[in-house]
């Protein structure tokens, strides 16, 4: 049983309203069985009683606010409200049987659901799915769904067939898979619809609320050319990686441990010139010019640093984030369309900002330590036995350790990107379109796009760090991902490409590898209300901000933001955000040679598909999916039952279409045909 107990730092009178609403709301939900109400009901009631505190209230209020809101979040989500002499207490079952599949989906259900009643995302889904004139004709969103009935009864003539030969070709005829790749206000060549919004709409049919996710991102549609209007079979999505992730780091071999460990497997004379090139290299990506204008650092220094050096930079840096955070300077800040038209006096003056000034001074006293502990590592060291008793030394390996973390903060942003979406909709969920979603993210057309919409992008914080523009070559070599639940996901089970099957060489595999469990740590169980308060409370709070959602403060910067408003409030931040739901991890390497590459060992990639026609590629791996897992679903009556239970007459019942909670209004409408 878990527990949390505490007392939130507000006035008395404000405590004083905290513990009478909570334990209203305590009685409420005991009363909720004999009343015939649901627990949902009574929270919901719970907190359009908080909204007449209004976003203009103190800031004692808004404290009240945000603790209120949070244990509304947290009752939502099955912890038990209570009220104690010391404050407030909240207690949950972590048994097995609470963390089961059904419970959690419960739980995201609460937010998308919420997330759908909200008027303007009600509005957009009324809108696709009237019909409306495009340049394509009459459309709506129902013109890009496959009728379930007429694709079962065409699967059930093909089972029919005993030549799998025959039924091999019809099925490459009835089922084409491609990928489409989502770009900003393009048109789907067919019915005339935003593609952005196609995808939109069927990511609303997900278990879990849709939210934009900061830096790199792709949206992906996988359509079938086989039908009319060429009917989306799943959606899928990539992001920029998780930059801290133990159990991926550790299978990758990028952890302190594990690159160490491949280094040290080098000739001592080769590991110490990777380790001083290491160094250069990361120093000479520093702008330098305004540090050494204001007298915290010496040309000299560069080269032959001292601890006092090191001492000044780390000061320097302490000073320069106070004075960020007391003047951000947002309008510096302020994204650009194309940052590659940004020129080196633009990049220069975002460089001297307070925050990239602190970033820059700290770390190059990182760098200036690990370059003064080599310095004097190595002086006087010429034989290969010298080489071999310096690498030993406990501090030098410490030093390359903390080379290999840079690395990694370095390459995960390029050379990695997490699929934060990946699925199919109906009728192809029924025949394990989400299988064919995960295994089209490996093909190399994805890694192609991926190179083509970044190539000739500057990596915004490192040309923040350089004071010019730089373009690193982004290669895509691994994918990362986790299950929904804390159990093995149907969808990436056993999932793999023999690369021989498809053009590749024999013995090499792309797979979906289960790498271990997250520790079930995050946000998505505080709704979009509680955030949107905390910003409120945050942005009258005086003395400067320690999150000002600008890209190059920190990774995750809603988690920082959350975290700042609960130790504001004097809620147990770290309890609060540890909810416990862990997911199994999995991970996919594009080449064979990945850990050299991330370590600046390997300069190319040996990847495991071909790369050369990367659209045939796409083909070869959906006829594999079609043998594979494609031509023995369709032997099954009850499969083709259920995909013909999805049909496209009037009225419409497809399980691709977003149901809308009906609490509000008594139900959906659309014109169509």
């Amino acid at each position: 049983m878990a527990k949390i107990v505490f007392s939130p730092e507000l006035p008395e009178p404000s405590l004083k309203t905290l513990r009478a609403r909570c334990s209203r709301l305590a009685r409420a939900l005991k009363e909720c069985a004999s009343d015939g109400k649901t627990t949902q009901q009574e929270i919901a009631r719970f907190r359009e009683d908080l909204r007449s505190i209004g976003a203009h209230a103190s800031i004692d209020e808004l404290k009240l606010l945000v603790s209120l809101n949070v244990i509304a979040d947290l009752v939502a989500s099955g912890w038990t409200l209570g009220i104690v002499r010391s404050g407030i207490r909240l207690s949950f079952d972590d048994s097995k049987e609470m963390r089961s599949k059904d419970y959690v989906r419960e739980r995201h259900l609460l937010e998308r659901d919420a997330q759908l009643q909200e008027a303007s995302v009600r509005e957009f889904i009324c809108g696709m799915e009237r019909r409306r004139l495009t340049p394509r004709g009459w459309h709506s969103i129902f013109s890009v769904m496959r009728d379930g009935r007429a694709l079962a009864n065409e699967l059930s003539c093909i089972s029919k067939l005993d030549d799998s030969a025959a039924r091999s070709a019809r099925l490459a005829e009835v089922i084409q898979p491609y990928l489409q790749f989502v770009r900003t206000d393009e048109l789907c060549p067919h019915t005339g619809l935003l593609l952005s919004d196609i995808w939109r709409y069927f990511r609303h049919t997900w278990v879990t609320a849709y939210r934009s996710v900061p830096g790199r991102s792709m949206m992906i549609l996988v359509r079938d050319a086989a039908a009319p209007n060429h009917p989306v079979i799943g959606i899928a999505a990539l992001g920029s990686a998780v930059v801290q992730q133990s159990v991926r780091d550790a299978w990758i071999g990028w952890d302190s441990s594990g690159a160490l460990q491949r280094l040290l497997l080098l000739s001592p004379q080769r590991l110490t010139k990777w380790t001083f090139q290491q160094v250069e290299e990361y120093v000479g990506g520093i702008y330098t010019r305004d540090l050494i204008r204001r007298g915290l650092l010496a040309r000299r220094e560069i080269t032959t640093p001292t601890p006092d050096t090191v001492k000044r930079l780390r000061d320097a840096s302490i000073e320069a984030m106070a004075e960020h955070r007391n003047h951000p300077e947002k309008s510096v800040h302020k994204t650009v369309k194309d940052e590659s038209r940004m020129s080196l006096a633009d990049w220069q003056t975002r460089a001297e900002t307070s925050l990239f000034r602190a970033k820059r001074c700290k770390l190059l006293g990182d760098l200036l330590e690990i370059r003064h502990i080599l310095n004097e590592a190595f002086a006087g060291a010429c034989t290969h036995r010298d080489h071999e008793n310096v690498l030993a030394r406990r501090d030098v390996q410490a030093a390359i350790s903390r080379l290999c973390r840079l690395a990694k903060g370095e390459r995960v942003g390029i050379n990695i990107m997490d699929v934060t979406v990946c699925g199919a909709v109906a009728p192809y969920n029924a025949l394990l379109g989400g299988k064919l979603a995960c295994l089209l993210l490996c093909s190399p057309e994805v890694g192609k796009e991926y190179a083509d919409r970044y190539g000739s992008q500057p990596s915004l914080i490192a040309s923040c760090m350089k004071g010019a523009p730089v373009i690193r070559q982004p290669r895509l070599l691994v994918l990362g991902t986790t299950s929904l639940y804390g159990q093995n996901s149907s969808q990436y089970n056993r999932l793999k490409i023999p690369a021989d099957l498809v053009g590749g060489k024999a013995g090499d595999t792309v797979a979906y590898r289960e790498l271990g469990l997250s520790v079930g740590y995050g946000s998505f169980h505080l709704s979009t209300e509680t955030v949107d308060v905390m910003s409120v409370l945050l942005g009258r709070v005086s003395g400067g901000r320690r999150v000002n959602s600008i890209f190059g403060e920190g990774v995750n910067p809603l988690m920082r933001k959350i975290r700042e408003a609960l130790d504001f409030v004097g809620m147990p931040s770290e309890d609060i955000l540890r909810h416990g739901n862990q997911r199994i991890v999995y991970g996919v390497a594009l080449a064979s040679n990945i850990q050299d590459v991330f370590l600046g060992l390997d300069k190319n990639p040996k990847y495991l598909l071909p790369q050369a026609d990367a659209r045939e590629m796409t083909q070869r791996i959906a006829s594999f999916w079609r043998e594979r897992w494609l031509s023995p679903r369709i032997l099954r009556p009850d499969i083709t039952e259920q995909v013909a239970a999805h049909t496209l007459d009037f009225p419409v019942t497809h399980g691709a279409r977003v149901t809308l909670p009906l609490d509000d209004f008594d139900e959906q409408f659309s014109l169509f045909h």
